[in-house]
This record gives structure tokens, C-alpha cells and sequence, in this order.
């Protein structure tokens, strides 16, 4: 869970066809002027489409392009960094807010928010290929543009196994399918790697904890989840209805978590997570195992989620090594 913040660069097309300072749909010329830019996207999407490069995203659509994407926008963070390691950062000609890793991606121009697009911009930028995100873009503005004529890949990775999978499609797209597949190649041999090496060690109970206030957290069928899992834990809400949800301070004691990892916002560990202190009837807070993973390892659907796994990883065979050896002990 990152802190989206507003402000954003927008970029629209001058009378000339060259980049301008921006336009905003206000008064008759501007309405005109944007009303005229809709109408040549329309337009573009009457032509008749070649076969070319075609996926599933991941609602199940099949996306087909004339050519590999040459022009391609990106409507989240983690679909950013997922371009760039299949190989297509160098094609990414528009993306949101928080778009930060790898360094490069910092430079790319703002299409507004993730959760609040400018619409004007992405339809200025004339784009080939258009990747949003089902949970986090509203889907108004995901539905006005494929209505246009844009085509439109949803990025929604479940799983660690769709990130790799989610590589593939994207290089096939980008026309990057090499770089895309050898970059699929090591995470899952990585992901593979984990697995085995922790797979059946004794289970750790976990509370992952996205904020404070409110208190929230996640179920079993979100991406966090499956970290836990990767590294022999085991989330203590895993049944919960929601992939993200609020929970109380009653149900937290009731659980007992033998380890809390806290995510937060920021690059540091948050304050808040100390303030577990005040309950040492909790297993994890008795045996010190409050935990840290930098949010954007372990919150992102990219593959550095195996960099925040093998942090979490080690972390909870500490919590394993500080366990008591007798299983009638009573901090067992």
C-alpha cells in the first residue's frame, strides 16, 4: 500500500500536431479542440485490425495488436516496473504517479493518478497499448478508453506464478518476448528455489499488518499472502472476505500471531509497529518478532516480491529459532 499523492504533468497535442503545455476540456474552443482529439481516436479505432500479437489478460479478454506496442502507457506502478522487466521500459511513453523503480521510470511523463486518470493526456499521447489495473484504476475511465479504440491489457497478478506469467504476455505484446521470457525464467527459478528450501518448515502464524489506523490487513487469496505462505507462514486472517480489510484490536489479541510484520508507506520501518509493545500478551511481542518489509517488496506484483520473500523468509526462521522447544510450554 503505497501513498498515492496528488499532482501530476499533463501533456496534450498544440494545433500542430506538437506537444503543447496541456489542455483542459473548459470553454467552447478547449471542449471543441478535445471533442475533435476523441473523434480521431474513434476514428482510429474504425480501421480494420491486422493479426498481430495477441494475449489473455488477466480478466480473460484476448488483446490483439496490428504490431508489437512501439507506444505503450501504463496505469499503475506495478505494471511500470513489470514493462521494464520484460524488457519494454524504453516504450513506455506515459505512466502514473509513484512510478518509480527502476530509476528510468522516474523520468517517464505523468498521466495523472492511479486511482484518478487525465484522460486528455493518455489519449494524447496516442498510445498503442494501454496497461491498467482492474483493482486500483477506476473503471469508468479503464471502459472510456478501450471504447475509443484502444487496446487495453488489465493487469490483476493473483499469484506469484502470474507474475512470470504476466512477463510473457507483456514482452509478446511489446514485442520483447526474449528479454520477457529469460526474465520469467529466473523468477521462477527463484520462486522455486524458496519453495523448497522453506516449504516444510514448521509453520509460523503471522499478522501482516498494511496500516495502523485503521488497522488493516490481508486475506489468503491476496499476493501478501502467498509471501507468507512461500516462507512456511501462515496468514492469521487468511479467511477473511476481502483481499484488504479492516480488522480490530480484539480480533488481533484473539489470533495471537506469533510474528507481526508491518508494511506502511515509507522506505522505513514505521513507528506504529512498536506500538504492540503495550499488549506483551502477544506471542510475537513476548519473543520480539515484530517485523519490517520495505512495502514496495512485498505490496507490488513485480519481481522484486522475491526480494521482500527472502527478507520475510529469514525473518520468520528467527521467529522459528525463538519458539519454545517444549510443546507444553506455555509460550509455545
Amino acid at each position: 500500500m503505497r501513498s498515492y499523492l496528488p499532482g501530476y504533468n499533463r501533456l496534450a497535442m498544440d494545433g500542430n500536431g506538437g506537444r503543447g503545455r496541456g489542455r483542459r476540456c473548459f470553454g467552447a474552443a478547449s471542449r471543441l479542440w478535445c471533442a475533435a482529439l476523441l473523434w480521431v481516436a474513434q476514428g482510429f479505432a474504425a480501421q480494420p485490425v491486422m493479426a498481430g500479437p495477441a494475449v489473455q489478460d488477466d480478466l480473460g479478454r484476448t488483446v490483439t495488436l496490428a504490431s508489437p506496442a512501439r507506444r505503450i502507457v501504463s496505469l499503475a506502478p506495478h505494471a511500470t516496473e513489470l514493462l521494464f522487466a520484460a524488457g519494454a521500459g524504453a516504450q513506455v511513453i506515459g505512466t502514473v504517479e509513484h512510478s518509480d523503480h527502476p530509476p528510468a521510470a522516474q523520468k517517464i511523463p505523468r498521466v495523472g493518478r492511479y486511482d484518478s486518470l487525465d484522460l486528455e493526456s493518455i489519449v494524447a499521447l496516442e498510445p498503442d497499448l494501454i496497461v491498467a489495473w482492474h483493482s486500483g484504476n477506476p473503471r469508468h475511465q479503464v471502459d472510456r478508453l478501450r471504447d475509443l479504440g484502444f487496446a487495453v491489457y488489465v493487469s490483476e497478478p493473483r499469484s506469484l506464478d502470474d507474475i512470470a506469467a504476466t512477463l510473457e504476455r507483456l514482452g509478446t505484446l511489446a514485442g520483447t518476448a526474449r528479454s520477457a521470457g529469460e526474465a520469467a525464467a529466473a523468477f521462477r527459478a527463484e520462486l522455486s528455489h524458496l519453495r523448497q528450501r522453506y516449504g516444510s518448515q514448521r509453520p509460523v502464524r503471522v499478522f501482516y499488518e498494511i496500516w495502523n489506523r485503521p488497522l488493516m490487513t490481508v486475506n489468503g487469496d491476496q499476493i501478501i499472502s502467498q509471501v507468507i505462505a512461500l516462507c512456511g507462514g501462515r496468514n492469521v486472517f487468511a479467511d477473511l472476505p476481502t483481499l484488504a480489510a479492516q480488522v480490530d484490536l480484539e480480533a488481533v489479541l484473539a489470533a495471537d500471531p506469533e510474528a507481526i510484520v508491518g508494511g506502511g508507506m515509507g522506505e522505513t520501518r514505521p513507528e506504529w509497529l512498536d506500538d504492540w509493545r503495550a499488549w506483551p500478551q502477544l506471542r510475537a511481542v513476548r519473543r520480539g518478532n515484530l517485523f519490517f518489509v520495505h512495502p514496495d517488496l512485498i505490496q507490488r506484483a513485480t519481481p522484486r516480491i522475491l526480494e521482500g520473500a527472502r527478507l520475510l523468509c529469514g525473518q520468520l526462521e528467527q521467529a522459528r529459532a525463538k519458539s519454545a522447544p517444549r510443546p507444553d510450554s506455555a509460550d509455545g
